[in-house]
């Protein structure tokens, strides 16, 4: 699985980060995603799979 994020989409909700805290997480002063492991382990793919699904801002997303 590969994941790719779009920060110019990215609206600061925080979804994709109570959804997988390990592969996502925000920055300080806005809020807009960072993608901190595009390549998560297999364990983690549900989770993934889970915060490409609640993204309000259709931000991520995901190659299996």
């Amino acid at each position: 699985m590969k994941v790719t994020i779009d920060q110019d989409k990215c609206i600061g909700s925080g979804q994709c980060v109570m959804a997988a805290d390990r592969v996502f997480d925000q920055r300080e002063e806005d809020g807009i995603v960072v993608l901190l492991d595009e390549d998560p382990s297999s364990e983690q793919a549900d989770d993934v799979r889970h915060a490409v699904e609640v993204c309000p801002a259709l931000a991520i997303t995901i190659e299996e």
